[in-house]
């Protein structure tokens, strides 16, 4: 359950240096587009069915705009102009709105362990995404500390991403009443890419400064970008919302928490990056708070009593 987390908080490192050499609807297409096929060809060697029924098609299409389309888009266009960890903060602050979303529509029980978890959580990828000094001056000033710049680019494009990502988990649900899990997550990549495709391959009509459908890379960014289609996005997609729809939405949403961790090891571990005290603080906040989201009925209830 924790692979996708970790394959997307390294997915991530690796899409940004990429668009130096392409724009954010090529980096999304390229990305959605072979995961989409791949998922599929997967479906297809396990024996599942691809066929979806046609009483799922609607909540498919829907899925497929939602959580591929606008999600990557957004997320394509938001680290453009994020940075200090801000937008990292702001786009694994998603399951809080599921937790919401789930609460109204599917009944997920959410008591005082698994808010006091969610803020935890929330509190946790805020150390680890935020410098000292800015944490230090918003808590000091207010809000006005983060200055104008911040909320006017790449951040509000995460959020915004963090909400498409929140309505498509889900969606998901819905996507998949009467259709194989794998078969539509293949498939809402796959026509998810579509609209982005068009976009790019449009963009040069209305705007001379735009890089086109195709990227100018190098031989390493299309290793990179192999690793965000295939491990980023085909198998971390493909496992997510597998496991999204065969469990209790919040506890497994939850594990979001742990991307920015898994993506602080990695620096840690292959680049020889130094964590913060702050840093590993946060990462200790996040563990915490999934025990507490998972837990978060045997702790309420010790003696297993369900009022």
């Amino acid at each position: 359950m924790l692979l996708p987390f970790a394959l997307w908080g390294t997915a991530m490192a690796a899409m940004r240096p990429l668009l130096d050499g392409a724009g954010p609807l090529t980096l999304a297409w390229l990305r959605l587009l072979p995961a989409g096929v791949l998922v599929l060809a997967a479906a297809a060697w396990m024996g599942r069915s691809l066929r979806c029924d046609r009483r799922d098609w609607l909540w498919i299409a829907l899925f497929a705009l939602v959580d591929a389309s606008a999600f990557q888009g957004l997320l394509a266009r938001g680290l453009l102009g994020t940075g200090a960890g801000l937008g990292s903060v702001l786009i694994d602050s998603q399951p809080l709105l599921v937790a919401l979303l789930a609460r109204s529509l599917f009944g997920d029980a959410i008591n005082p362990v698994g808010w006091l978890g969610l803020l935890v959580g929330l509190l946790g990828i805020l150390c680890l995404g935020l410098p000292a000094s800015l944490l230090q001056q918003w808590w000091l000033m207010g809000p006005e500390a983060i200055g104008e710049r911040a909320w006017s680019h790449g951040e509000l494009w995460m959020l915004a991403a963090a909400l498409a990502m929140a309505l498509g988990t889900v969606i998901s649900r819905f996507a998949c009443r009467h259709s194989d899990p794998v078969a539509v997550t293949g498939w809402h990549l796959l026509l998810g890419s579509l609209p982005l495709l068009l976009g790019a391959a449009a963009e040069p009509l209305w705007n001379p400064a735009a890089l086109g459908a195709w990227p100018d890379w190098s031989a390493l960014d299309w290793g990179l970008m192999a690793y965000a289609t295939c491990f980023g996005s085909a198998l971390a997609y493909g496992l997510f919302f597998w496991f999204a729809n065969r469990g209790d939405l919040t506890s497994f949403t939850s594990l979001t928490f742990l991307t920015p961790v898994f993506a602080l090891l990695c620096g840690v571990a292959l680049l020889q990056e130094q964590l913060r005290p702050l840093q590993w603080f946060g990462a200790a906040l996040a563990l915490v708070s999934v025990v507490l989201i998972n837990r978060r009925t045997q702790l309420w209830h010790p003696e297993g009593e369900v009022s």
